[in-house]
């Protein structure tokens, strides 16, 4: 799966975690709520900054952001794969 989209659904799952709408979240990142849509969607390639801001916005540190078995399963698996060739 691409890394957009597994961005994406990790924003998505915090922030219905949170309880929080899309304009919510967008106002207390700074950011466009079109932005944060297109984001969760995997049509934008996010920047650090922003990760940082909206989870910051949602009250976690970006480790517990990227604290996530999903965004980095397929990534660890292609590696072992790799060593194993």
């Amino acid at each position: 799966m691409d890394i957009k989209l597994k961005i994406g659904r990790r924003i998505k799952e915090l922030r219905e975690q949170k309880k929080m709408a899309q304009k919510d979240l967008a106002y207390a990142a700074d950011l466009d709520r079109s932005y944060i849509a297109s984001i969760e969607n995997g049509q934008r390639n996010v920047s650090i900054v922003n990760i940082e801001k909206i989870a910051s916005a949602l009250g976690v540190s970006l480790k517990e952001f990227f604290n996530d078995g999903e965004l980095f399963h397929n990534h660890e698996n292609h590696k072992k794969q790799k060593s194993r060739e």
